[in-house]
């Protein structure tokens, strides 16, 4: 069997592939080579932008499986029959370090799942924490700046880290989480993943639902010590993927259980704190887990870059029955995800396989045309404008989600008020559901890490933070950083 002919990109056959084309043996190259040209400019732009945050990921295929009947909370069509199975494609990944970091870090994951439904792609974009830092969009682009790499130093400062937490109260319950065992996962495997957000579920009566999701891990919750971290990351710096991938290749294929949590949209207003804030959870003795479905991961992809870096994860990608809430962070991210998609990848990235509708009927139908890397003409004549008078794809007059009320006056207002609303308590009742040697390792990490600080003021900041929670948390937070820094 011939063996097939090597080609430039416009299908031209390459006679030599090992000697560029010079003036003379040993003199200049000639600009005339398209083939070198070409073979170089392509290697130039090899790699895209990488993001800005959650750069280092992993990713795989599988599907998930619905295992109880939901209807009564959402008329979302994946979720309407038991047994039914939707692909998937999941990403996880860190937050602030760059494409090159380590996997086994101090850091929150990305859980990102892309739902390729029939009525569309569902992307829900959570992490491994149900909280988050910040409760305001506003301060995420301050928040980032303070995480990464610091621009005159070229490393993560703990000066700018603890000095935003210092002027950022609510951020204490997701650095109780980040520094307790949680904060450094075994695998990808061995954490759950969360939904963080409040979203909106609607039945098909119009009855509306605000909703948070819980990706339980079935392989049960493995963490990492600050020790077995380092070490793990400098034997393999990417010991996370070499995990999953190889779990996989061997049958051995990772599920979670996704559970619910369900609030009628009329509780929200009289709740005793702010169930739109992504910095507290909502304790399960008021709203209990619902089981929903199972996620199973099967299939690894057959390119990293095209499918888990060129993967577009936005979370304004609903589907009928599903919508956002007024969380203001996810308000914020509505917008965000979908235009650092928009940079990075190019207006046309939902075309690329891995982004693109692939069970949608037809597959996707609007008047989106041109741009970079346009692939979809749409057809002969196709209009690019609507309404129009030949037959073009029209709006059906169903809306995604239920309506939500909204009154006052334009401008900038902090959140609504609820009777238990601060940014502490929760934080202090985190510490209490710790055991001893879970409470001596948070104390052991935030200790290592403040103390690096150079500034008594930050330092002094942060500790009544944790004060504020709980008082044995804070003493013993104080005296452990004390005792670090006069050594």
């Amino acid at each position: 069997m011939s063996k097939r002919v090597l080609t430039t990109e416009s299908g031209a056959p390459v006679a030599d592939n090992q000697n560029s084309a010079s003036a003379g043996i040993g003199g200049p190259l000639l600009l005339q080579d398209q083939h070198l040209l070409e073979k170089l400019a392509r290697f130039n732009r090899e790699r895209i932008p990488e993001r800005v945050v959650h750069a280092r990921g992993s990713g795989a295929h599988g599907h998930f499986e619905v295992t109880e009947d939901v209807t009564d909370y959402t008329c979302a069509e994946f979720l309407d029959t038991v047994g039914k199975r939707t692909e998937v494609f999941v990403r996880f990944s860190t937050v602030a370090d760059s494409l090159g970091g380590a996997d086994a870090v101090r850091d929150p994951r990305g859980f990102a799942v892309k739902f390729y439904t029939r009525e569309g792609n569902y992307d829900l974009v959570g992490n491994n924490t149900p909280v988050f830092f910040i409760k305001d969009p506003i301060k995420f682009p301050d928040f980032i700046h303070s995480q990464k790499r610091d621009p005159f130093t070229g490393r993560q400062e703990p000066d700018n880290v603890w000095d935003f937490w210092a002027h950022s109260p609510e951020a204490t319950h997701q650095v109780t989480w980040l520094f307790g065992d949680r904060g450094i996962p075994a695998s990808y495997r061995h954490m759950n993943g969360y939904g963080s957000h409040t979203y909106q579920w609607t039945n098909s009566k119009g009855d509306a639902f605000f909703v948070k999701y819980h990706f339980k891990t079935n392989q049960g919750i493995r963490c990492l010590s600050s020790e077995q971290a380092a070490e793990t990351a400098g034997q393999d710096p990417t010991s996370h993927q070499t995990d999953l991938l190889q779990a996989i290749e061997r049958g051995v294929h990772p599920s979670w259980t996704l559970y619910v949590q369900l609030m009628p949209a009329d509780e929200a207003a009289d709740y005793r704190f702010n169930p739109f804030d992504v910095t507290k959870v909502w304790p399960h003795k008021d709203y209990p887990l619902h089981r929903v479905g199972r996620l199973v991961l099967d299939r690894n992809p057959d390119n990293i870059f095209a499918e888990v870096e060129q993967a577009a994860f936005s979370p304004n990608n609903f589907v009928p029955g599903i919508g956002p809430s007024p969380d203001k962070m996810l308000q914020g991210r509505l917008f965000a995800y979908a235009d650092a998609h928009r940079y990075r990848l190019g207006v046309n990235h939902t075309q690329l396989a891995i982004n693109a509708p692939r069970n949608v009927p037809g597959g996707a139908n609007n008047y989106g045309r041109d741009g970079f890397m346009a692939a979809n003409s749409q057809g002969r004549h196709a209009k690019n404008y609507e309404p129009n008078s030949y037959d073009g794809p029209v709006e059906t007059g169903r809306p995604l989600s239920a309506p939500l009320a909204v009154s006052g006056h334009t401008g900038t207002h902090a959140a609504p008020q609820h009777t238990k609303d601060d940014d502490f308590f929760q934080a202090g009742e985190l510490y209490r559901l710790m055991s001893a040697e879970e409470k001596n390792r948070l104390v052991a990490n935030i200790a290592g890490s403040l103390s690096q600080v150079s500034r008594d003021d930050v330092i002094e900041k942060n500790l009544a933070h944790f004060h504020a929670a709980d008082p044995e948390y804070g003493r013993r937070v104080e005296e452990a950083v004390r005792a670090l820094r006069e050594d």
